[in-house]
């Protein structure tokens, strides 16, 4: 597999990142980018851009291993099976952390523990 740098959060670059590491996800990306141009077209505003950039960059940086792409993927998909309490919170907290990882990665910051 070819490594891919994490794309600066630019709409182009992780268009072309998610190309090489998650081709099948360009779709939803490109309508997704839709839509936040036109949400940033009503509202008169950046903030639905940077919101979509920011989100994309966190699917490339994800994608970008895809050890931790599949791990998250089977987390998800059994959130939606568990019936057991404590066990929905651990499945929380890793699908936060990887999240979390990757948002870094990305270079996106996210609220800390004194935010909370």
């Amino acid at each position: 597999m070819v490594f891919v740098p994490q794309p600066p959060l630019q709409a182009e670059a992780i268009r072309a990142a998610l190309a090489q590491v998650a081709p099948h996800l360009l779709p939803d990306f490109d309508r997704d980018r839709a839509a936040s141009t036109d949400r940033a077209r009503a509202e008169v505003s950046a903030v639905p851009l940077r919101a979509f950039a920011e989100a994309w960059a966190i699917e490339v940086a994800i994608a970008r291993h895809p050890q931790t792409a599949e791990r998250l993927h089977d987390l998800q998909a059994s959130a939606g099976d568990v019936t057991d309490l404590e066990e929905a919170r651990k499945i929380t907290a890793e699908i936060s952390r990887i999240r979390t990882g990757a948002a870094t990665e990305a270079g996106i910051r996210t609220a800390g523990p004194a935010a909370q």
